[in-house]
């Protein structure tokens, strides 16, 4: 508890207010540019798997597609329905974006951590913030007074409470084999053992991790609360102009944030030989983001009794038995 809260007794100059806030800026930069092109990416790998060609009008090879549609959104009518809740309506997207942006803050993208917060509560941080972004999306479907969006605000919201009890108990393996919920010394932990990182003594719990993600991104199959084909576009259906780029933004940063989590817990962060540390971070991110758009081109959706019963009597009874084989395994280690 001293560890956690010793930044009290550090006075926060001016100096050190505008290194947090440049380091903030260059790191929302960053991850705008990560997106835009993320997107741009999943369009073209979406694309070859179903024998399409995907963007390829705007610029060269369509490398200003994502670009010209931001600005698209950007330059459009802000409209808020006549009998929409209008102070709600128009909040709800940013509730949904900014803790998707302030869960960064704890992702170590090298061994130097630039930019990012060390903090011996990571895990825990991650976990609470990203809890968060339901309420701008449930409130973003009641304030909408439509039909669609207002079922899909509530599929999110099960979806998302169901799921996120699995997730969080599937890293519960890799915390307790690191000793720790700061990200960094999870890291430098797998380094204790070159290679062998916590994908191998935590297989089942990584397969819980990267089902449940899938899930709490709204990803396919998962995709309950937008499933185009009945809601028209879910809790979003409503919105137009720059608040549905808000919730475009936050679901794709989301994307990025859950993968450099993954990274982080199962594959070792930045370790790997030869290249540079953060090269090595942004290949496997790289991989868990391929991964979540090779899902999405190839399997279907399935119903939303389905996707709670798997969570409950599936995934949550196999996170317990990964949970107890883990501290067995951390007992006999010792």
């Amino acid at each position: 508890m001293a560890d956690f809260f010793s930044w009290v007794d550090k006075p926060l100059d001016g100096m050190a207010f505008l290194n947090m806030v440049i380091g903030a800026v260059i790191v929302l930069a960053f991850i705008l540019g990560v997106v835009t092109y993320t997107i741009y990416f999943e369009r073209k790998v979406i694309g070859w798997m179903q024998w399409r060609i995907g963007p390829n009008r705007v610029g060269p090879l369509g490398l200003l597609q994502s670009i010209a549609d931001v600005l698209k959104l950007l330059i459009k009518e802000d409209i808020v329905p006549a009998k929409a809740d209008r102070n709600i309506f128009l909040i709800a997207p940013i509730l949904a974006f900014f803790p998707s942006f302030m869960v960064l803050a704890v992702i170590p993208f090298s061994a130097t951590h630039i930019f990012t917060a060390a903090s011996n509560v990571g895990v825990l941080y991650y976990i609470a913030l990203s809890a968060m972004t339901i309420i701008g999306v449930v409130l973003g479907g009641w304030a909408s007074n439509n039909k669609y969006s207002l079922i899909g605000g509530m599929r999110s919201a099960a979806q998302m409470i169901s799921y996120e009890v699995p997730l969080a108990m599937s890293m519960l393996g890799v915390i307790l084999l690191a000793g720790s919920l700061n990200l960094v010394k999870i890291v430098e932990a797998q380094q204790a053992f070159p290679y062998v990182w916590y994908v191998v003594p935590q297989i089942l719990g990584f397969i819980i991790f990267i089902i449940s993600a899938t899930a709490e991104l709204n990803r396919t199959p998962f995709d309950l609360p937008e499933a185009e084909s009945e809601l028209v576009a879910g809790y979003f259906t409503e919105y137009s102009g720059f608040r549905f780029a808000f919730y475009m933004l936050a679901e794709y940063v989301y994307v990025f944030a859950m993968s450099a989590l993954g990274t982080t817990m199962y594959f070792g962060g930045w370790s790997g030989p030869f290249l540079p540390g953060w090269l090595w971070f942004a290949i496997k991110v790289s991989c868990f983001i391929f991964f979540f758009f090779w899902v999405r081109a190839t399997m279907p959706r399935i119903r939303t009794d389905q996707l709670l019963t798997f969570a409950w009597k599936v995934l949550i009874p196999l996170s317990v038995v990964n949970l107890v084989a883990t501290a067995v395994l951390k007992y006999l280690l010792k």
